[in-house]
């Protein structure tokens, strides 16, 4: 006489495969695990099947595999999409991201920066205002890497007198001291803060009306993170109407 067959309930197939019973139920929702025979009483019962394809599915999981692109085929089992050399290279991409993700956390800690200071910012950061830190943001997602670097060079190299000069310039400043500041900043090279962008490589292969755009779309960032003694320097330092060595800031 033959024995009855061994079956689980949902609780003791998930804990013998690892996993939880809203696992199990999602594994059914996207087909990937078939439905269990009922017994008398309305409990389900999965047999020996049930759980290795439950553990092949876990098995899939780990290695990242979308499960929801696996396909379930009867005659080869589970077929992952794009085969396991696509899988290792989006791995490898990922790792490549892990690894910049903790370098770049290395280097917020080392300065004490805030957690979204642009890559390559962290060093000044604090130094910033909350102005010039909200434009870096747009500015290093406007342009590429080569010119997010000459971005970086120019602020790195703005004196700190100068930068806290500019912060502390409140709206209604005299004509006379918008014009000596904007004189010390073009003397110092410190013009970053540009839709015009100095500071840019321009590679050749973007396209013009994207260029357009980004420029279009820092001038509206400016108007709205700066007052207007501020725009009025930065609005001189782009037309070239500052020459020669600036006057002592003491006069």
């Amino acid at each position: 006489m033959r024995d009855d067959p061994v079956t689980w309930s949902t609780r003791e197939l998930a804990d013998l495969a690892g996993t939880t019973v809203n696992a199990v139920r999602h594994y059914h929702s996207i087909g990937l695990l078939d439905p269990p025979e009922r017994c008398e009483n309305g409990y389900k019962q999965y047999q020996v099947r049930h759980l290795v394809r439950l553990s092949q599915v876990r098995r899939l999981a780990e290695l990242g595999v979308p499960l929801a692109q696996v396909q379930s085929d009867e005659q080869h089992g589970l077929v992952v999409p794009g085969g396991l050399n696509e899988l290792d290279a989006q791995v490898e991409a990922q790792i490549e991201r892990l690894d910049r993700a903790r370098a770049d956390i290395a280097a917020l800690l080392r300065d004490s920066a805030p957690a979204d200071t642009p890559r390559g910012f962290e060093a000044f950061a604090l130094r910033l205002s909350e102005a010039d830190r909200s434009l870096l943001h747009v500015l290093t997602r406007l342009h590429g890497t080569e010119s997010v670097n000459g971005l970086k060079r120019m602020v790195a190299a703005e004196p700190r007198d100068l930068r806290e000069q500019f912060d502390a310039l409140e709206a209604d400043s005299a004509e006379r001291s918008r014009e000596r500041l904007a004189r010390s900043l073009a003397a110092s090279g410190a013009n970053w803060r540009s839709a015009d962008r100095p500071w840019s490589a321009r590679p050749a292969a973007r396209a013009l009306r994207r260029d357009h755009a980004a420029q279009r779309a820092v001038r509206v960032v400016l108007a709205e993170l700066y007052n207007p003694a501020q725009l009025d320097v930065l609005g001189r330092l782009d037309a070239g109407a500052v020459h020669g060595r600036p006057e002592p800031l003491s006069a």
